[in-house]
Formats: structure tokens, C-alpha cells, sequence
């Protein structure tokens, strides 16, 4: 049987334009020019006598035409994919990972090493950011978020609901342990909602509301490092934490702890599929095993 098809060059082009609807963005994800995604697609409006794009305000939009097409031709793409990677001997390629700044370099930069050891042949591309990426469109193959409260709608693993625990920089308090005191004296940082500090005070039986005066807001790893530069109290999580107290830029000023919210990894259910991102999300999990509490396990 003769199959009609187009040059793979142009499907990918095409598949890759219409998930974004923006052809900038597929040459961005497909490492070419934008004068290339354009050709490609040009070149196979021409081929089927079709027009899949459309010019709109704020780039291009898919026709129908186009949006029927991609229905098609995004699964077939996959089943590609998929069958090539299950062929290859070792995992290989790149996984793209959305995650939380603080989480991002204070937990996955610094356990990178070994992951290289392990699987040299796959290419991470980490994409800090607060923003969840569409996974349904490639934006990443994964990615991590926090979440305060509840069961995300999307397929996700636990990676972290480390307990929170007061940090200062070593010397900036005048004792080993803090005192409501120091909660008046000093600026307070969080890397949650600046109120999780009243949560702490009635967890240690302060009588005391920082909460309700004078709270620092500013991204949490800038409040970490605004902490380790000696400018306040840090409230935070042990695994935002943890590399700084190795390092000893920081030390832990009370053994009360409190636990809110949790880190979890999001993936999309066609990346999911992919050897090299199978390995990425055992190799996080199996990295962050000791940062999953218990369900009311006690902390201290």
C-alpha cells in the first residue's frame, strides 16, 4: 500500500505551530528559525490545498481546517515517539521541567550531579517559574507546584510536604532559640503567605500576632536570601532550607514545626509515556523520598 504523506519535517513544524498557535514558539521548542516553521508550513497548506493558519491580534490562530488536522496528526506524532523510545536501549533526549524557584534551586539544582551520572544522555531544561505550564500544548514534559490544600485535577505525585520551622543566619539572634521577643525585633520572612507566622505563634504558645505587623512580602527565594543575609526571621520548609543549613548559612531556631501545603509533580498524560521522562520522575521521587512526612507523623 502507497501511503500519502508529507514531509515529517512539515508535520512537525505544523504540530508544533498549532499547539502553541504560534509559529515563534515553534521554532523556539524545535530548535529552528521562524522563517523555517513558516516555510514548513507554507509548504503543506500548499501540498494538501488547505489553510490551517489564520493571521489574528496576536499572532496566528488554527482554522478549522487546522484544528481538525492537528486532532489527527498530534497523536500520530506521539505513537512515533513512543515507538521509537521503546527501542532505544537507554533513555535519551530532553525533558523540560516547570518548577518553583525555591524549589528549583535550593532541591533539584544541587541533586543534579548524580542524575548526570546516571543518564548522560538525557538533557534537562529547567524553566524556573510560578506560572504552570500548559503540558497540554509541550510547554514542559513536567512540572512542580505547590499546592496549599486538597488533590490537584491533574495526574501528580507528592514530592515534598516538609514540615516549616523557624531559620535565622547563625549570630543574628542573641540565643540558640526564639523568643517572642525576637518576633517583634526583627523582620519576618515566609516562603508561604506571610500569616503562616500566626499559625506558627499558636503552635508554640506565642501570644503574639506578627502576622498582623510588619510582614516582608517578596518572592520566597528572595525571602530565603534576604534570611541568610542576616536581614530576618526565615519561616519555611525544611526542604527549602536544608542545603543552606549544610552549608551552615543557616541554623534552625526552634524545634516546633507546623505543615502547610505540599510540592507535587505534574505531568501530561502523552509526556508521561516518554523513557527519558519516566527516569527524570523516578529519579525526583526517589530524590525527594526523605521530604514526604508521614500523615501525622510528628515533627521536631
Amino acid at each position: 500500500m502507497t501511503r500519502t504523506l508529507p514531509p515529517l519535517n512539515a508535520l512537525r513544524a505544523f504540530e508544533a505551530a498549532g499547539r502553541h498557535e504560534s509559529f515563534s514558539r515553534a521554532a523556539e521548542e524545535l530548535g529552528v528559525s521562524h522563517s523555517a516553521i513558516s516555510r514548513h508550513v507554507r509548504g503543506l497548506e500548499e501540498r494538501l490545498g488547505a489553510q490551517l493558519f489564520r493571521e489574528i491580534s496576536r499572532g496566528v490562530g488554527l482554522t478549522a481546517d487546522g484544528r481538525a488536522y492537528l486532532g489527527r496528526i498530534s497523536p500520530a506524532l506521539d505513537m512515533i515517539a513512543e515507538a521509537t523510545d521503546e527501542v532505544t536501549e537507554t533513555p535519551a533526549g530532553r525533558v523540560t521541567i516547570s518548577a518553583e524557584p525555591l524549589f528549583t534551586a535550593k532541591v533539584v539544582i544541587p541533586r543534579l550531579p548524580r542524575f548526570y551520572e546516571v543518564y548522560p544522555d538525557v538533557e534537562l531544561r529547567i524553566d524556573p517559574s510560578h506560572t504552570l505550564a500548559d503540558l497540554d500544548r509541550y510547554e514542559a514534559d513536567i512540572a512542580i507546584r505547590f499546592a496549599v490544600r486538597g488533590v490537584l485535577d491533574q495526574p501528580a505525585d507528592l514530592l515534598s510536604n516538609a514540615p516549616l520551622y523557624p531559620f535565622a543566619a547563625p549570630g543574628l539572634l542573641e540565643g540558640d532559640r526564639i523568643t517572642p521577643e525576637d518576633l517583634r525585633r526583627h523582620r519576618l520572612f515566609a516562603d508561604r503567605d506571610p500569616g503562616i507566622w500566626d499559625d506558627w505563634c499558636d503552635a508554640a504558645g506565642f501570644d503574639i500576632r506578627p502576622g498582623l505587623h510588619g510582614d516582608w512580602r517578596m518572592r520566597p527565594i528572595y525571602a530565603l536570601e534576604a534570611a541568610v543575609s542576616g536581614l530576618g526571621l526565615f519561616l519555611g520548609a525544611m526542604d527549602g532550607a536544608a542545603h543552606d543549613l549544610r552549608e551552615g548559612r543557616l541554623v534552625r531556631v526552634s524545634d516546633v514545626a507546623i505543615q502547610s501545603g505540599a510540592f507535587y509533580l505534574i505531568y501530561g498524560a502523552q509526556a508521561g509515556r516518554r523513557k527519558a521522562v519516566k527516569q527524570v520522575r523516578r529519579w525526583l521521587l526517589e530524590e525527594t523520598r526523605d521530604l514526604r512526612m508521614p500523615e501525622n507523623q510528628p515533627f521536631g
